[in-house]
């Protein structure tokens, strides 16, 4: 007989009307070396607000630029089960907000213990340990170890074949050869709109 799995057991709560009151992680420490000794945390669960995370963690990063006194050079986002997807969601938008960031991704394991109890008289259901995926990434405005697994250098846009301006990414210019086409020719070898839609006004495209 096999094993139940960690989804069975939670479909198996659900169907006896049990409602989760705690849960707890193990304090295991972070698997990425070379810490700071003063960086910034930012735990992601399942319902944190990633609008409220990134504001929070812009604002500490950007606010070191301008003064030296807080020194914040790091930033760490973790995250475990359905909080996963949404940490590294928050590591890739903040790199585009502050430019310039290592990275260093570890992926692990880590325990999970939950009390759950009765939903209607508030009896005690039980409680379960399990083993959930984790991710831990670190941002750091100074160089890391390159040969570090998991490292990855900062972003830089390639101007080859995009100009960025402004934050918009402008495509580039045709050859000076190429025949400009004045609005009064394009207008007068083009058919009135009355003339091929009938039915009533048609958007043209990308309207």
């Amino acid at each position: 007989m096999t094993e139940p799995t960690d989804q069975m057991r939670r479909t198996s709560l659900s169907q006896k009307n049990l409602r989760r009151v705690s849960r707890t992680e193990d304090s295991s420490l972070y698997p990425i070396p070379g810490l700071a000794t003063d960086f910034l945390h930012m735990r992601v669960k399942e319902g944190s607000k990633i609008r409220n995370l990134l504001r929070f963690a812009t604002a500490r990063m950007q606010d070191e630029d301008k003064n030296s006194e807080t020194s914040l050079r790091q930033v760490v986002f973790t995250g475990s089960d359905r909080g996963v997807t949404k940490t590294i969601t928050c590591v890739e938008i903040l790199k585009r907000k502050v430019a310039g960031l290592h990275q260093v991704s570890k992926l692990y394991y880590k325990t999970v213990n939950e009390v759950w109890e009765d939903d209607g008289d508030g009896d005690a259901g039980g409680s379960r340990q399990r083993t959930v995926p984790a991710i831990c990434i670190l941002l750091s405005k100074d160089p890391l170890d390159a040969q570090e697994p998991g490292y990855q250098p900062p972003h830089t846009a390639s101007t080859e074949d995009t100009d960025t301006c402004g934050g918009m990414t402008r495509m580039p210019r045709g050859p000076p050869s190429a025949k400009r086409i004045r609005l009064e020719d394009w207008s007068q070898s083009v058919p009135p709109l009355t003339n091929r839609f009938q039915g009533g006004l048609v958007g043209l495209p990308g309207q």
